[in-house]
């Protein structure tokens, strides 16, 4: 072993540019006459903190994604190289409060451009082509938030500003479907086509295919929004993001009786799920951001990516997970397939 020393693990597997990763290593020798430090591609990464035992430092920013080779170095010697999984920018310049989604019809993305409650842009609501294309919906909708498609493949979208859910053509144009929803940020549709939508102030509401709205669930109000998503067995979980360190994440029976699933992230957003029932949030855990993996029966959790200010995510027919942050949007080959019931 030469003062490089060893690469021991990575930690978390997967990330996106400019994100924290921590390397457990041995042997590494900080030498201050030469160049030293982490290397990924060959390119310097910003050091946080090194040790002989542990090396903290964020990736750079311009990483182009795919499987980037890190290196430790110490003056002339170098580390075998180990390999960490990072994400590739496919949107940028967007305004994300929840999930993207995808389109069961051609696996499109849905993003969005919310802008701040109240606020007009001429163009918030974006398709994102297999291929690469932004494709823009003619007609803007309002601080649109929650994204989802229904039973038939339609795509609903709410809109917090005055309270509405919509209904979008297969020209893009929206129609409005339901009214009174408060702030209607997340959303999310169950198996048979029953629509769920959260007011930050506090109500979960319940929308039938016609409009019909009812209150099904009472819930602590949140400081952003109420995001909901369900699992591949049909239970509907909420994150309330807030200003504690622990916020929870709470499992909403079908009576409406919500119960504490998990209480241990900081703000908790986002939300989805891979066939297997694990849940994958957007969220703090141990002072580290990304997105979290929680066995579906709660047993363990994980830091799975390294990522700052994410807001949501999704998961693609091919595997890959969609990171939204609340301005980029980044694709990570990871191979997890997700829940038809929480895209």
């Amino acid at each position: 072993m030469g003062k490089a020393g060893t690469i021991l693990s990575i930690n978390p597997p997967f990330a996106v540019p400019g994100a924290e990763i921590t390397i457990e290593c041995e042997g590494f020798e900080i030498d201050p006459s030469s160049e030293w430090g982490l290397f990924a591609d060959g390119a310097k990464c910003l050091l946080v903190a090194a040790s002989r035992e542990r090396v903290i430092a964020r990736l750079p920013r311009d990483l182009e994604g795919g499987t980037v080779q890190l290196t430790l170095r110490s003056g002339s010697e170098a580390s075998e190289s180990k390999p960490i999984v990072v994400g590739r920018m496919i949107a940028d310049d967007m305004h994300m409060v929840a999930n993207p989604a995808v389109d069961p019809s051609d696996n499109s993305i849905i993003l969005t451009r919310s802008g701040s409650r109240g606020q007009s842009l001429p163009v918030t609501l974006f398709r994102l082509e297999t291929d690469g294309y932004l494709d823009e919906f003619p007609e803007p909708i309002l601080n649109p938030t929650g994204v989802a498609f229904g039973r038939d493949g339609g795509l609903f979208v709410t809109n917090r500003s005055d309270g509405e859910l919509c209904r979008m053509d297969q020209n893009g144009m929206p129609t409005v479907v339901a009214t009174g929803l408060g702030i209607a940020t997340g959303l999310a549709v169950d198996r048979t086509g029953v629509m769920y939508v959260g007011d930050r102030t506090g109500t979960i509401y319940r929308v039938h295919e016609l409009g019909d709205v009812e209150t099904f669930a009472m819930v602590e109000p949140s400081v952003a929004a109420h995001h909901l998503a369900f699992s591949p067995s049909g239970d509907l979980f909420l994150t309330s993001p807030g200003f504690a360190s622990k916020d929870g994440i709470y499992l909403i029976k079908p009576d409406g009786a919500v119960t504490t699933f998990n209480r241990g992230l900081g703000r908790p957003q986002g939300m989805a799920f891979d066939i297997s029932g694990d849940m994958y949030v957007a969220a703090c855990h141990g002072g580290r951001h990304g997105i979290v993996k929680i066995k579906a029966d709660g047993s363990t959790v994980e830091h799975l990516v390294s990522a700052d200010n994410v807001v949501g995510l999704c998961f693609t027919r091919q595997g890959e997970m969609i990171v939204a942050t609340s301005d980029i949007i980044y694709a990570i080959p990871c191979g997890i397939y997700g829940s038809l019931l929480s895209q």
